[in-house]
């Protein structure tokens, strides 16, 4: 992809037969398809579409695609679009579609559906980008929601600034790769020893993959932290603390009293800052996860925690992103209904 370009429509491996006989669609849509087919009527219409909330704009070229090869024929429309990662305004028109409505009245649903999905990851995605810029945001969520939203959920975060995403299906539409850490499971299944799980990862993964190991298995984040840059020298490039809000980190048990003690919280991170800076390895990282929304990095950034990456799973999906689409002229003329009309945008580029 080059800047200000589109994704070529075959990545997105739409299903075209069954798009196209309106399977997926509203029925509404469909019937309306058939009644004008029937009656031999085709008025030509210029279709506008808006959302109603500002936002990081996802799922363009995957709306322009489901048009393209699910037409009944693409050469009969004209279509003008944004682009994915466009900041848009509330009721700006991102996407007009002029031409016989028969031909694309059976791909509202679709294209409506893709924009809102998309959107919403990408305006949450970009939200927590610039709360906590420069610092990286690692986008983690695919265990929260179906595997088949994966690949343009990745690349709406992609668009948005997420320095990675961590399946490959979520990296493939720019060709990439997923990325990670020391899992958990990884941990247990070595009996629960995150050195040796980190020593096995740092054995049999490349050297290109950056080494981050879990440190919250037992509870105790600045003793593992320590133990782990010991064993593994200058191949740690960080570790990330995951406590649960359910716990409290075994260095805060003497400290509880004035601040909220649970999960990863600032006097967390910082013990483990200070504790790695005084067993001399002052260049390994720390990544935090676990319940990270805008506003807890925002607060963590204006208290100048020291972290250096976050890892954000669910809140990336909250939220609602609607988009709308209206007949705002037939056959030039106005048509729409009352409380709508026509929106010219000048930033609309023609989709060749």
């Amino acid at each position: 992809m080059t800047a200000r370009g589109r994704l070529n429509p075959e990545i997105f491996n739409l299903p075209v037969a069954k798009m196209r006989a309106g399977y997926y669609s509203d029925k509404y849509f469909v019937r309306t398809r058939e009644i004008l087919l029937a009656d031999g009527y085709r008025p030509r219409v210029t279709m506008q579409v808006f959302g109603k909330a500002r936002a990081f704009l996802g799922g363009i070229d995957e709306a322009i695609a489901i048009l393209r090869l699910c037409a009944m024929e693409w050469s009969e429309l004209q279509v003008l679009a944004l682009y994915d990662g466009d900041e848009v305004e509330p009721w700006e028109t991102v996407l007009l579609i002029e031409g016989p409505y028969d031909a694309f009245a059976h791909l509202e649903t679709l294209y409506l559906g893709v924009l809102s999905r998309r959107t919403r990851v990408a305006t949450n995605t970009r939200r927590v980008v610039a709360a906590a810029a420069p610092k990286e945001i690692m986008f983690f969520p695919a265990r929260h929601d179906h595997w088949l939203v994966q690949t343009g959920d990745g690349y709406a975060a992609h668009v948005a600034g997420a320095i990675g995403v961590s399946t490959d299906a979520q990296a493939s539409w720019w060709g990439s790769q997923g990325i990670g850490t020391v899992p958990h499971a990884l941990i247990a299944a070595y009996g629960g020893d995150t050195v040796l799980a980190t020593r096995k990862f740092a054995d049999y993964v490349g050297p290109e993959v950056k080494l981050i190991s879990l440190v919250d298995f037992q509870n105790d984040c600045v003793a593992t932290s320590i133990e782990v840059a010991r064993a593994l020298g200058a191949r740690l490039y960080a570790v990330r603390l995951d406590t649960s809000e359910l716990l409290v980190d075994r260095s805060l048990w003497g400290k509880m009293g004035d601040f909220k003690p649970t999960g990863v919280n600032p006097q967390l991170v910082w013990n483990v800052r200070r504790g790695l800076d005084q067993a001399g390895y002052p260049d390994v990282r720390i990544v935090v996860s676990g319940g990270f929304t805008v506003e807890k990095i925002r607060a963590f950034e204006e208290m100048r925690v020291p972290v250096d990456g976050y890892g954000v799973g669910s809140s990336l999906f909250q939220g609602s992103f609607d988009f709308t689409a209206d007949i705002v002229l037939l056959d030039g003329k106005p048509c729409a209904k009352v409380g709508r009309k026509y929106r010219p945008n000048s930033r609309l580029e023609l989709v060749q």
